[in-house]
């Protein structure tokens, strides 16, 4: 352990832009002890987001990724791993840059994304021991879910490299009843099959939004 002095600090133009700080999370990455670092911005607009203040990408920054950082070298030793949510984590062009300070720490990396960016996911693939992948609907529904032309194409681009990778992965997608009925579901079933995916976990949508720390 040390005063913190060790850590490397990015340039101030290349930092990551952080929106909110979990110091302790058990339900981020199964299994795991850590602590979630919630990216600034999202491409994607769904009605159901339960991080909505997350989705701007030039809102004001919560937490310097400095402070982020001194406070995972205060945590060396306590915790298993550092989770990048959001947002969107691969929006933003310093996530790998992030993502080797971190491993530098001597944690895990995990990663929450829905794809919208492959080449960009393609970048960190091997940065990550774990990763979980939002599927929102059938590709050829994603419009409707994320009100963006396209969405489905480029989440169907970044499963495909997350499969082809074989780092380990969550597959999952948040049911809310008014946009994914039976036959919805019965669709992205069938797309999944056809990507060869195994394992694929439903989760209810909720009420109440995860509560962030302000301040690490």
């Amino acid at each position: 352990m040390n005063d913190g002095s060790s850590v490397k600090r990015a340039p101030r133009s290349a930092e990551l832009r952080v929106g909110g700080l979990a110091r302790l999370s058990t339900c981020d990455w199964p299994g795991e002890l850590v602590a979630t670092v919630f990216c600034q911005g999202c491409p994607w607009s769904c009605g159901y987001c339960h991080n909505p203040d997350l989705i701007p990408p030039d809102a004001e920054r919560r937490i310097g990724w400095p402070d982020v950082l001194s406070f995972l070298d205060s945590r060396r030793g306590l915790l298993d791993g550092v989770v990048f949510s959001g947002g969107e984590p691969t929006l933003q062009a310093a996530l790998p840059e992030a993502m080797r300070a971190v491993r530098a720490l001597g944690f895990r990396v995990g990663l929450h994304t829905a794809g919208p960016y492959p080449a960009r996911l393609a970048e960190v693939l091997t940065l990550v021991d774990w990763i979980g992948f939002d599927v929102k609907a059938a590709f050829d529904d994603y419009e409707r879910i994320t009100s963006v032309a396209g969405s489905g194409a480029k989440a169907r681009a970044g499963l495909v490299q997350v499969l082809a990778s074989g780092v380990a992965c969550d597959i999952r997608t948040t049911v809310h009843d008014v946009l994914l009925d039976r036959a919805a579901l019965a669709r992205l079933a069938s797309d999944l099959a056809a990507l060869g995916v195994r394992d694929h976990r439903l989760q209810p949508f909720r009420e109440v939004g995860r509560a962030m720390a302000a301040e690490p």
